[in-house]
């Protein structure tokens, strides 16, 4: 009876922005038909819906069980109250009140869908090295403040065009309130430049233009989503070494990016356990045991006498995008200098990273803050953060 309807509000605190937590409520609450609202604060998300009691219960269970898979539920704090008589449900502009507790997960690795998007040719994204959506992308590393929305981010100086302004506002696409949304049309782009900071190509010649000189043994410092990795051929012996004699790192082993999993089981020893770590949306680097049966294509050069290489997949349409057209694994070391935070500006990497890098593949979304490659072992079955 319409006597019997509720009105209950939830508060959620966790890791539930940036990771399709709204656009989940809106759809959840469409399909079960309860009015209401949905908006992100400083703390998490809160909410109001209106039913009957059952289905009020219901629609709880189902967020525990059906909440996004990126998402962590720290608390979910439940009040009952009058019905105010709610029409439809929607996602209402988020609050700036209180202390900022909320959670923000890190940056999160390609998914498949959209990896597939950057290989169609026929699809608008196609070699598109900024694609992403709700389930992937940037996140910590645009942020400037919470609540995140897309005008807390460095993404706000890339308003967005029609076509994706109709995916960020339509509840049945995956790209439905994804912040970082954006497409060749309105999006950042890349660009090649000199080690002088010589514009020498844009957009996807800059990325092939970057792919001739790794091959040619060139140092191309790469600008990814929380900040610069170095980059050589790591079959490139004479590159390899030149890039430690100029970072002074006498014999610390170098991280490597491979281009799929099979390239990096032709160098290493990989368990399931492996496998999936390194297929995670963490996208960490995962000492494997280097093989020593058959023939190794990497420069010992990269971990001189050592039993282990830290190996990594591609972790971010451009990562994807180059390393499937070099298809040689590269050193992805961290662009720095000993004892400095990473690069995460162009200009600022000029300037510090001068007389390492030969070359820089860079875009115009900034970076806010840093985020460095995070490093795992397994033992037993068990992951071991290093």
């Amino acid at each position: 009876m319409q006597s019997d309807i509720r009105r209950m509000q939830i508060r959620i605190q966790g890791a539930v922005q940036g990771v399709g937590f709204r656009p989940f409520l809106y759809r959840l609450a469409e399909e079960m038909s309860l009015p209401g609202w949905v908006s992100n604060t400083p703390q998490g998300v809160v909410l109001e819906v209106e039913g009957l009691p059952p289905q009020l219960d219901l629609f709880v269970q189902r967020i525990a069980s059906e909440k996004p898979p990126h998402s962590r539920i720290q608390s979910l704090q439940r009040t009952d109250c009058d019905p105010v008589g709610y029409s439809g449900f929607e996602i209402r502009l988020s609050s700036d009140s209180g202390s900022k507790t909320a959670l923000l997960l890190p940056d999160l690795a390609t998914c498949q869908e959209c990896l597939a998007e950057i290989f169609d040719p026929c699809h608008r994204r196609y070699r598109y090295p900024f694609t992403n959506c709700t389930h992937c992308g940037p996140r910590f590393s645009i942020i400037e403040s919470l609540p995140y929305d897309s005008p807390r981010t460095s993404m706000k100086i890339f308003p967005m065009c029609p076509e994706c302004r109709k995916e960020y506002e339509n509840p049945r696409d995956r790209r439905f309130h994804a912040q970082p949304n954006a497409c060749p049309v309105c999006g950042p782009h890349l660009e090649l430049w000199d080690d002088g900071g010589q514009l020498l190509s844009r957009h996807h010649q800059a990325l092939s233009d970057a792919v001739r000189l790794l091959r040619e043994g060139r140092i191309v410092a790469v600008k990814g989503l929380g900040g610069f990795h170095l980059m050589v051929d790591a079959e490139n012996s004479e590159a390899v070494e030149r890039l430690r004699l100029r970072k002074h790192r006498e014999e610390k082993p170098f991280a490597l990016m491979f281009p799929s999993l099979d390239a990096i089981k032709r160098e290493c020893h990989v368990s399931k356990f492996e496998t999936d770590l390194l297929r995670s949306a963490e996208a960490p680097i995962v000492l494997l045991q280097r093989r020593t049966d058959g023939e190794r294509s990497v420069a010992d050069a990269v971990a001189p006498r050592n039993p282990y290489l830290g190996s990594m997949l591609p972790y971010t349409p451009l990562h994807h995008l180059l390393l499937s057209e070099l298809g040689n694994p590269v050193v992805a070391t961290s662009g720095n200098r000993s004892d400095e935070p990473i690069c995460i500006d162009e200009r600022e990497a000029l300037h510090r990273l001068a007389g390492i890098a030969e070359f820089f593949l860079v875009h115009n979304r900034p970076i806010v803050r840093h985020v460095d490659d995070s490093i795992e072992r397994v033992m037993g079955e068990r992951e071991l953060n290093l």
